[in-house]
């Protein structure tokens, strides 16, 4: 089989920590390896290094090489410009050899967390065995408390008999409380993990079915590489889910139970770091007298507070970001103000 990873996020809810030339997946948030590292690492007795593929921007392409030594740099793609994951997916999988297009790909983001890589093995490993048949597989997270933030996909009965893929009824969108407080506790929702499984002819035969202009692009591409900046830039702008997955009658899913997170915000790493007896979890020189409950992170520097609670605060070398941890997603209020203002000093 061939892994694709998906590595061309911005990481803007872990501004100023992550910036545009050093973004969320190239960060060592809990220590030791990257996101993007891991992740890699994770598939290792599943797919050699030959056969990983990367997904990234050309601004990004150098420093996602440096990181995977053990990956071709030919199977590190920089993207031209961001065009949101069909695009980005679909000439990937164009760009792998024809002749190896009948194999199952597995494709992957580069920035989630997964607390138990074992179990996350498994179900890749079944996933590909699935794919293989010529199954389309989104595979989806088992919910461990109703999020609003993640999309859901709601499950019918099992495709055959025993505890192997699911067909997935429909995507929903981020639902309002009451809504996800019933997909949990009806057992039939799963949260949307943006982790697929196809074979490659599978997916691009479904591009051309469901996203003609995004086929005719590719076979642009093709015959003419040069063009690959002016041709990409005319694709449409579409999600795999939206523009693929959720026309899929046949779509099917397996659940991951595996400590999986997809650490949206500093509170999203606040819940996985290590705590002190206070609740605090700390990172760098950080001296915190009476605080509980917090993130308290020194990239360079010392950080000294007093008497917070339930608080974010993050120090690099030239910013200092405060808000209350419940409030983490509005740092993408920040970036855009500082878009805004041109301070691409900051960005």
């Amino acid at each position: 089989m061939q892994a694709l990873v998906l590595a061309g996020g911005s990481g803007t809810r872990f501004w100023p920590l992550s910036r545009r030339t050093n973004p969320k997946q190239l960060l060592a948030l809990e220590g030791g390896a990257t996101l993007l590292q891991r992740t890699v690492d994770r598939l290792r007795s599943l797919v050699e290094a030959r056969d990983v593929w990367v997904c990234t921007t050309a601004a990004l392409a150098d420093a996602v090489a440096a990181q995977l030594p053990q990956v071709p740099r030919a199977q590190v793609l920089a993207e031209p410009e961001g065009r949101n994951t069909a695009p980005a997916i679909a000439w990937a999988v164009a760009s792998m050899p024809a002749s190896r297009r009948g194999e199952p790909v597995l494709v992957l983001p580069a920035d989630h967390r997964i607390g138990d890589d074992a179990s996350f093995r498994a179900v890749l490993a079944d996933a590909a065995a699935a794919a293989a048949t010529g199954r389309v597989l989104a595979l989806g997270v088992r919910p461990r408390w109703a999020e609003t933030g993640y999309g859901y996909l709601e499950l019918a009965e099992p495709l055959a008999e025993g505890t192997g893929p699911r067909r997935v009824t429909r995507f929903v969108e981020k639902p309002e409380r009451r809504r996800a407080e019933e997909f949990l506790a009806s057992g039939r929702y799963l949260w949307n993990g943006g982790i697929f499984a196809f074979r490659g002819d599978t997916l691009l035969s479904l591009v051309e079915r469901h996203l003609p202009a995004l086929s005719s692009g590719l076979a642009t591409i093709a015959r003419a590489p040069r063009r690959l900046a002016e041709v990409y830039h005319t694709l449409p702008a579409i999600s795999i889910d939206h523009g693929v997955m959720e026309k899929l009658d046949d779509l099917a899913t397996l659940p991951l139970d595996c400590g999986w997170s997809d650490l949206g915000s500093w509170e999203a790493l606040a819940e996985v770091l290590p705590r002190d007896r206070d609740g605090n979890s700390v990172h760098g020189d950080v001296v915190a007298v009476g605080c509980r409950d917090s993130l308290l992170w020194a990239e360079e520097g010392t950080v000294a507070v007093v008497g917070l609670e339930g608080m974010v605060v993050v120090r690099t070398a030239d910013a200092l970001l405060v808000l209350p941890k419940a409030r983490s997603q509005e740092v993408r209020e920040i970036v855009d103000r500082l878009r805004d203002d041109g301070r691409e000093d900051l960005l």
